[in-house]
């Protein structure tokens, strides 16, 4: 079918009213009109949407029996609780798939960073990784490599505007080898609205610069860990979203909790592999021009969701505020979120966070403003340094962000400053050579 089916969700998630496309799909999933919402993608977006208060949309899979379908789900929140619109509708067979294979959304699929691409396959996102290639063409930021008897696993999928899987390929302008995955994007009317998918690291190729190949420890702690680990946390959130239908409430509030500590173990893997790639003596960042507004604009998009769970404001630089500097733009985008991320979780809830800079001569900065409790100056350096959290506020981490931080600002002729004082809030300025 095509169009839109319209439906309702009450405040506590249950459906209470849908058109027959939507009643036949939360039937399928298990549930019915009057129970709680049995289809995780879209219960997902409609809670998404409830607790930010603001409008969510975006493209979905869903189970339907044997078969996929993509869908455009809008999720409108009001007094009442959230109107649903669903649109696409498109069906996708998918012959020899198992149960297993079908736990978790294609978008939560593993990837090192995130792309996406417009109907005219231009790229408009390049999540964290380097943002040089906004606005090319699709085909010419990355080398597509040829798969043997399978040939060219993208080239059937753009010319049928469908999902794909496995297209190794290089990055054109630095010659990192990716795995790439993407899905389709439709819009309301179900028309077809482009891509958003997923790259994975490969091992660097054997002529990479001794100075980005990842060293032997961190190739292992990536194959022994990163793998197994992201596939916990994908099981654990599907079983948290109810994907196989309702269960007990404390069953799926302790599946959320297992996919929380296995993202929390992901992200001190990713540290300990960046320590070992920043310590050794051959270290060198890329050295290009960019924009540090923009980058702060980036970072600040990237932690919006979670400043909204506490209800925090990220005043993020204007679209007109320009501050060129040099330094790997990747790598600068890794220490703002590291900054932004401290500054969140240290800000009372209803405060803001502010996004600064300016250029001074031969340097450009960009600070990051809180209103927490402040730094004693006699722990100005101790936050630094490896392993260091200063008290409970700074969560579970691996006490790595900063040092990291600071290692990355180093290396690419720079430094972070910090000013603060206890009950003053504090300020973590990057800086960097001026373009």
């Amino acid at each position: 079918m095509s169009g839109l089916a319209h439906g309702r969700i009450d405040r506590s998630g249950r459906l209470v009213d849908a058109e027959p496309p939507l009643v036949r799909l939360q039937e399928s999933a298990g549930g019915a009109v009057g129970q709680p919402l049995a289809v995780p993608q879209i219960a997902t977006l409609a809670r998404l949407a409830q607790r930010l208060g603001v409008l969510v949309s975006r493209c979905v899979i869903a189970a339907d029996g044997m078969d996929d379908l993509d869908l455009w789900v809008e999720a409108r929140p009001d007094d009442e609780g959230v109107a649903l619109s669903v649109g696409g509708w498109a069906r996708r067979s998918r012959p020899g798939e198992t149960d297993a294979d079908r736990v978790h959304d294609f978008m939560r699929a593993r990837g090192d960073w995130l792309w996406e691409a417009d109907a005219e396959l231009r790229l408009t996102s390049l999540g964290v990784a380097d943002g040089a290639g906004l606005g090319q063409p699709f085909s010419r930021f990355f080398r597509f490599e040829d798969a043997g008897d399978d040939g060219l696993p993208i080239l059937e999928a753009l010319a049928t505007r469908a999902r794909f899987e496995g297209q190794n390929a290089v990055v054109r302008a630095t010659g990192e080898r990716v795995r790439l995955s993407g899905l389709p994007l439709l819009d309301g009317g179900g028309r077809f609205a482009g891509y958003r998918g997923s790259a994975f690291r490969l091992d660097a190729p054997a002529d990479e610069p001794i100075a980005v190949a990842m060293d032997a420890l961190s190739a292992r702690l990536e194959r022994a860990l990163r793998g197994p680990l992201s596939r916990i946390v994908e099981q654990a959130e599907s079983i948290g979203a109810q994907a196989e239908g309702p269960m007990q409430r404390d069953y799926a509030e302790y599946a959320q909790d297992i996919a929380s500590a296995g993202r929390h173990l992901l992200g001190v893997v990713g540290d300990l592999v960046d320590l070992q790639a920043i310590e050794r003596d051959d270290f060198r960042p890329r050295v290009e021009h960019v924009d540090l507004a923009e980058l702060g604009r980036r970072a600040a998009a990237l932690l919006k969701g979670k400043a909204a769970q506490s209800r925090i404001v990220i005043d993020a630089p204007q679209p007109t505020d320009h501050w060129f500097a040099r330094g790997d733009s990747g790598r600068i985008v890794q220490i703002l979120v590291n900054l932004i991320g401290n500054a969140l979780r240290h800000s009372p809830e209803s405060t803001t966070v502010r996004v600064r800079g300016d250029m001074h001569g031969d340097r450009s900065t960009i600070t990051v403003f809180d209103l927490g409790p402040g730094i004693d100056p006699a722990d100005h350096e101790r936050v630094f340094e490896k392993f260091t959290r200063l008290g409970p506020q700074d969560g579970s981490g691996s006490g790595l962000g900063l040092y990291i931080a600071r290692r990355l600002a180093r290396a690419m002729g720079g430094d972070i400053v910090l000013d603060s004082a206890l009950d003053k809030g504090a300020r973590f300025t990057l800086v960097l050579p001026a373009a």
